[in-house]
C-alpha cells in the first residue's frame, strides 16, 4: 500500500475525459492494501458449502426457482476494485458525455480522485456481493466474498469467523433468488438509473425516477430480510445488533464517507424494506410477498412501502 502512488496516479490523470478510469483503479488499489486470500483447504470448502446450502434453504423457504451464478470468487480488495470498476465507469457514462466540462484539466484530477477514495473506502468495507452487472452487456451475474474483510470484521466484532462467513453468503443468495425469480428486474433498474443519471448529466434531476430506485431497491433489501428470517440455520440477532453498533460508531471523518457513499440510505432501506414484508408476509405468508417479483407493476410504490395495506389492497397477492 502506498499513498504517494495513489496521490501521484491522480495527480498524473490525463486523457479527454473528465475522468481518468485507469488512474482510478491504480490510485485505488494504491491506497488499499489488499489482504489475503491465502485459505485451508477446509475454510474453502466452507465458502462452497455455505453457498450450497443457502441455495437449498432459500429455495425451500422462497418457493422460488432460481440458481446462483456461475462465478462465484473469493477474493481481496483488489480483486473486488477490479471487478467493480467497470460498474462505476458505465454509471457515469452519461454525466461524462453530456455533462459540462470547466477547467478539463482540474476537474479531471478532483473526480479522479473522488472516485478512486469511493472505491477504496468500499472495498475495505464490503463483505460480500451479489452483483447483477448492471448496464453490462449480456446478463452473467457474479456473487462476490471479500475474504480480508469478513475475517477483519469478525475479530473486530468477537464472532465466531465460520459462522460469520455463513450469515453473510446466505443474505447474498437471497438476493440470487430475487434475481431470478424476477428476470426483468435488472432491465427495470436499469431503466431508472439510465434515466436518473441522463438528467443529472443535463443538468436537473429526474426525483420519480430516483425515487423508483429507491423503492425497488428497498423491496430488494427488505424481501432479502425476509427470506434471511426463515432461511438461515442459527440465531443471528446478535451479529446483526453488533453490525450496527460498528455502523453507529466510528470517528466523524468514518461518519462522514458512509454517509457521502449513500452507506445510511441503505440501512433505511434493510429497515423499512424489512417493515413492509413483514407486514405482508403476517396476513398472506412468504408465498404472498413473493409475489412482488412476478412482474414490474407488483413493485411496492414509495407510498406503499409506508402502507403496506395499500399494496395488499392494489396487488391482492
Amino acid at each position: 500500500m502506498s499513498l504517494y502512488r495513489s496521490v501521484r496516479a491522480i495527480a498524473d490523470a490525463s486523457g479527454t475525459g473528465p475522468i481518468d478510469w485507469a488512474a482510478v483503479a491504480e490510485a485505488a488499489k494504491a491506497s488499499t492494501d489488499p489482504g489475503s486470500i491465502d485459505m485451508s483447504p477446509s475454510e474453502r470448502a466452507g465458502y462452497a458449502a455455505d453457498v450450497r446450502d443457502a441455495r437449498t434453504r432459500v429455495r425451500e423457504v422462497s418457493g422460488a426457482e432460481f440458481d446462483v451464478p456461475d462465478t462465484i470468487e473469493v477474493q481481496n480488495r483488489h480483486h473486488w476494485i477490479d471487478a467493480n470498476i467497470d460498474t462505476f465507469r458505465r454509471v457515469m457514462e452519461p454525466v461524462e458525455e453530456r455533462g459540462p466540462e470547466l477547467m478539463p484539466g482540474v476537474a479531471r484530477t478532483i473526480n479522479t480522485g473522488t472516485m478512486s477514495l469511493m472505491l477504496s473506502v468500499l472495498a475495505k468495507n464490503v463483505l460480500g456481493q451479489y452483483d447483477p452487472l448492471l448496464l453490462a452487456d449480456g446478463d452473467e451475474h457474479a456473487l462476490y466474498f471479500v475474504r480480508p474483510n469478513i475475517d477483519r470484521i469478525a475479530r473486530e466484532l468477537d464472532v465466531d469467523y465460520d459462522r460469520f462467513r455463513r450469515w453473510i453468503a446466505f443474505h447474498e443468495v437471497t438476493h440470487a433468488a430475487e434475481f431470478g425469480a424476477a428476470p426483468w428486474l435488472s432491465d427495470h433498474l436499469e431503466t431508472r438509473m439510465e434515466s436518473g443519471i441522463d438528467a443529472l448529466a443535463k443538468g436537473r434531476l429526474d426525483r420519480d425516477a430516483f425515487r423508483d430506485l429507491d423503492a425497488a431497491m428497498t423491496a430488494v433489501e427488505g424481501y432479502a430480510e425476509l427470506l434471511m428470517d426463515g432461511a438461515f440455520d442459527d440465531e443471528y440477532a446478535d451479529l446483526r445488533e453488533k453490525m450496527e453498533a460498528r455502523r453507529q460508531g466510528g470517528d466523524p471523518l468514518s461518519r462522514l464517507v458512509r454517509r457521502l457513499l449513500g452507506l445510511g440510505l441503505k440501512r433505511r432501506q434493510y429497515e423499512r424494506g424489512k417493515a413492509f414484508f413483514e407486514t405482508v408476509a403476517a396476513r398472506r405468508g412468504i408465498e404472498g410477498a413473493t409475489v412482488v417479483w412476478d412482474r414490474p407493476e407488483n413493485l411496492p410504490t414509495d407510498e406503499e412501502l409506508d402502507a403496506p395495506e395499500q399494496w395488499l389492497a392494489r396487488v391482492n397477492p
